[in-house]
């Protein structure tokens, strides 16, 4: 079997965690991609997977021969896009992660890169932070947008800052919208302490967009208790529309349900919370072409504008 194929197996195996869903990945049986990982430890010399009824990880062989199968993909996916793409003309996949609360921006990002560069494929993967910062590292992952804040000076990562991500109480109106003004009415600022004595639908503790809006309430004095949780800022919204329980948004997400007359969004203050939001890339890593290309849109200032007025930074 070809090494390259794998090595892409040992690869899907890290990252899924389980053998059956490695499998279906890479669009084989189980027992082929079991068949092919042992075939690469006879060619090796070496165990690479830990035998038991079900994934226990890589040995500490195994975890040596990944990180050298990640860079070996990553460079073939290099040279690949590299002969297939001309001057200006790049061709060729761009991973992009993104955290929930940047969906927004990176989707019109994503279709704004296509459309300018129709060589490009851009695949969105929505990833909790500590997964994007890993993809990137692991080059599973080409670029990200995501909390910045969380990177240390230093680090393998760079940045390319994008926007600041300000917080909305979303609640139900009393009264909608009638169907010729059916949009998201605007109100006054409310502060942080009264929001928390609403009831709320947040997201749940592991995600970063929680631990901030936890802090904000901590600021203020407050302890919120959640009627609800998920880990998808859809159903925060979804939650707002179908119930009485309010959420906190930011301001991306406020932009992406502008159109839905019977909700009402209030800048929270007191304290103001500002979080940066931005492109991160593997500094040390070699840039292909389909790269460059998504980084020069990042760095456009029409683009820049552009994920102003959809982002809110530029308060609604």
């Amino acid at each position: 079997m070809n090494l390259l194929t794998s090595l892409r197996y040992l690869v899907a195996l890290a990252e899924h965690r389980h053998f059956a869903r490695a499998a279906e990945s890479c669009h084989i049986t189980q027992p082929a991609l079991s068949n092919a990982l042992r075939a690469l430890e006879k060619e090796l010399g070496t165990s690479i997977v830990k035998r038991a009824r079900s994934y226990a990880g890589l040995t500490p062989e195994g975890e040596r021969v990944l990180v050298t199968a990640q860079r070996m993909l990553h460079e073939h996916a290099l040279l690949q896009q590299e002969l297939a793409s001309r001057a200006g003309q790049p061709r060729g996949r761009l991973q992009l992660g993104v955290v929930p609360t940047a969906v927004p921006v990176a989707a019109r990002f994503a279709a704004m890169l296509q459309a300018t560069h129709p060589g490009i494929a851009p695949v969105v993967r929505t990833l909790s932070s500590q997964d994007i910062e890993e993809g990137l590292e692991n080059l599973s992952l080409d670029m990200a947008l995501g909390f910045t804040d969380r990177l240390k000076k230093g680090g393998p990562l760079a940045v390319l800052p994008q926007y600041a991500e300000h917080y909305f109480l979303v609640r139900r109106l009393e009264q909608p919208a009638r169907a010729s003004k059916a949009e998201l009415q605007l109100g006054a600022a409310m502060p942080w302490a009264d929001a928390a004595q609403l009831p709320l639908c947040l997201l749940t503790p592991e995600m970063h967009n929680r631990s901030i809006v936890d802090r904000a309430f901590s600021k203020a004095g407050a302890v919120v208790t959640p009627v609800m949780e998920t880990n998808s800022v859809l159903t925060l919204a979804l939650s707002v529309l179908a119930g009485d329980v309010c959420s906190v948004l930011p301001g991306a997400m406020v932009g992406a349900i502008r159109g839905q007359g019977e909700l009402e969004a209030l800048p929270l203050v007191e304290p103001e919370m500002v979080t940066a939001i931005g492109f991160m890339h593997l500094a040390k890593n070699s840039a292909s072409r389909v790269l460059e290309a998504a980084l020069a849109l990042a760095n456009d200032e029409r683009w820049l504008q552009h994920a102003a007025q959809h982002s809110g930074s530029l308060k609604p």
